[in-house]
């Protein structure tokens, strides 16, 4: 490539600008700043060495505002994720580590993860007819409400994922008050934001697949667990695995996690493998 961006040697579409940051190995990473509704987002590519059309991973980071934000130690796993395969794509969020606009907890910021879609297809090697989708913690928020808003996911990797806001909040009582910052408050909100009420409007063709520590203190399991419940009623095809005695950032279960995401996302999106039949059946 002989331009810094790796959409194009001409920058245009939603990508307004993009640098080169330094990597190592057969990984190239990229950080970039694109539109996302009226104001200016800064997002993050990693993009494997080569010429081939790539499936596409849309990853969702945790946190709210800076906390959580992506560092040097998150490209390290987009590089890590690029290895297998696939053109990682990721927002920083509005109003976190220098993009503009106000970080809403899934509010008009799930745009900005939406938006990543436009993104890519100004990449020449970007394959959006596979696209993935993994998310962590609150990332696992904005993966809920993709799946109840578009169909261009293929799979989806959720883990610690928050799926009900306001049990959240009454689990953490320091969580309701910074969310209270965030966006404006009511009973609308918060279930606008709560996959738990909105899995009906989930996407039937895009498996999700669950996983979840029960050591978790910030994120309860209970949150996969009833959402896994609701899924389940209405015939989405998903898969609950329940890590024993994991916490939050699954420590000690990293290699486990590593292995049934790259499954999934291999089945699913890169290899496009048949929907489950949900369907009660055999002996």
């Amino acid at each position: 490539m002989r331009a810094l961006s790796p959409f194009s040697e001409r920058l245009g579409g939603p990508v307004q600008s993009s640098e080169r940051i330094k990597s190592k190995g057969s990984v190239r990473l990229f950080r970039f700043t694109y539109r996302s509704g009226d104001h200016s987002v800064v997002g993050f590519l990693a993009e494997p060495k080569g010429t081939g059309r790539l499936p596409c991973i849309v990853w969702n980071r945790g946190g709210s505002m800076d906390f959580g934000k992506i560092t040097p130690k998150t490209l390290r796993m987009f590089e890590r994720i690029a290895q297998w395969g696939y053109l990682v794509i990721a927002s920083q969020y509005s109003g976190c580590g220098g993009s503009e606009g106000k970080d809403e907890f899934g509010g008009q910021d799930l745009l900005d993860v939406l938006n990543l879609r436009r993104v890519l297809k100004r990449h020449p090697r970007a394959d959006v007819r596979r696209i993935g989708m993994i998310g962590w913690s609150r990332g696992g928020l904005m993966t809920y409400l993709a799946l109840a808003k578009v169909r261009w996911i293929r799979a989806a990797v959720s883990v610690a994922g928050v799926a009900d806001v306001a049990a959240l909040e009454s689990d953490r009582p320091e969580m309701a008050r910074r969310l209270r910052r965030m966006f404006r408050h009511t009973p609308r909100s918060v279930a606008q934001r709560s996959a738990i009420r909105q899995v009906r409007s989930f996407s039937r063709t895009a498996p999700l697949l669950l996983i979840h520590g029960t050591a978790d203190w910030r994120v309860s399991p209970l949150q996969s667990m009833r959402l896994g419940e609701q899924l389940y009623r209405h015939r989405i095809p998903f898969r609950l695995v329940v890590l024993e005695g994991a916490d939050h950032g699954l420590s000690g279960f990293r290699k486990e996690e590593n292995r049934l995401t790259k499954e999934w996302l291999d089945r699913y999106v890169k290899g496009q493998r048949t929907l489950p039949n949900l369907r009660p059946h055999g002996p």
